[in-house]
């Protein structure tokens, strides 16, 4: 079997866990703790990316849609079109509410990044 090289167009879940994101500025904003699938269609829902906080304390959790994500390979991470503090603003939940499938706070997070519906 061939190795996997790091370029390649398919990443894992598991793989995408922990990778940093960024915003155009290059500014270090988190990292990707999770990814949501939408057990029917298959489709991406969104990253979760962990935000601030320190050692887990303080730390929110913002579901990013996966259109707002350009992976960057010079920075073997994510970048995103988005200042800290238009990140500061945007919706953040708690971890458990993350997996939960309210339409109203997902159409409010698609919206706030101006990104179309993943469900449509």
């Amino acid at each position: 079997m061939n190795a996997i090289s790091k370029n390649h167009s398919l990443i894992s879940a598991a793989r995408v866990e922990g990778t940093r994101v960024y915003n155009t500025a290059g500014e270090h904003l988190g990292h990707i703790d999770d990814v949501m699938l939408h057990k029917i269609s298959g489709k991406i829902a969104y990253a979760v990316m962990s935000f601030g906080g320190f050692l887990g304390i303080g730390e929110k959790f913002h579901p990013l849609p996966w259109a707002t994500l350009s992976y960057d390979t010079e920075k073997d991470g994510y970048v995103v079109p988005l200042t800290r503090a238009q990140l500061e603003s945007a919706p953040a939940y708690e971890r458990s509410r993350l997996s939960g499938d309210d339409a109203e706070w997902r159409e409010n997070v698609y919206s706030y990044y101006g990104v179309p519906f993943y469900w449509i």
